[in-house]
């Protein structure tokens, strides 16, 4: 491992106890010898393929309508083999939800989903397990809880949630989305307004 940033070879090839393959997928953060390393990208296609359909996080965000069956919605997500591995309780200004809901700035129905996720707290979680994306997006159901309970009636938006809006849940599309989703609610500048916020 090279350190750009010195122009010096900070790791040779060599054994480290405290890292399991486990450890190694998009997105996570080890410790090898006192520095903090973020799991970015894998270094070739070989990497990939093998790791590639390994663990991956995303964000699953209970909604204001559900957060007072969180308990339920938790074990669901349990006994669906995902690990939770961060959870935070916090209400979201308007600044804050516009942030969030920036992919639809477009849509005619986002000033009613701005008012409805500002109108009481959220609980965002990350999640991981193997495929974690597409497995939290199976386990929502379609994104409007009619269609929902016809046609994955043991889905959470099926169970918990009343209409499009007033779904229960939410999960990103991609990996892509998820890290940035991620970055939002688990980051410093959140967390020091969250916790005024809650």
């Amino acid at each position: 491992m090279h350190d750009v940033k010195n122009h010096r070879t900070f790791l040779k090839r060599t054994k480290y106890e405290d890292l399991h393959l486990e450890d190694l997928f998009i997105g996570n953060k080890v410790n090898i010898f006192s520095r903090q390393l973020v799991l970015l990208d894998y270094g070739d296609q070989y990497t990939a393929r093998q790791l590639g359909s390994k663990k991956e996080k995303t964000l699953a965000l209970i909604k204001p309508d559900a957060v007072s069956k969180a308990g339920e919605i938790i074990e669901i997500i349990n006994k669906a083999g995902f690990t939770l591995t961060k959870l935070k309780m916090m209400t979201l200004s308007r600044k804050e939800a516009t942030d969030f809901h920036i992919d639809h700035q477009s849509r005619p129905f986002l000033n009613e989903l701005i008012q409805f996720i500002t109108s009481g707290p959220i609980i965002a979680m990350e999640i991981l397990r193997d495929d974690a994306v597409c497995e939290w997006k199976r386990l929502l159901g379609p994104a409007n809880s009619g269609l929902a309970r016809t046609d994955a009636p043991e889905s959470i938006r099926a169970l918990f949630g009343t209409d499009g809006i007033k779904n229960a849940a939410h999960g990103p599309d991609s990996f892509a989305c998820a890290a940035r989703e991620m970055e939002l609610f688990f980051s410093f500048k959140w967390s020091v307004w969250a916790s005024k916020h809650c």
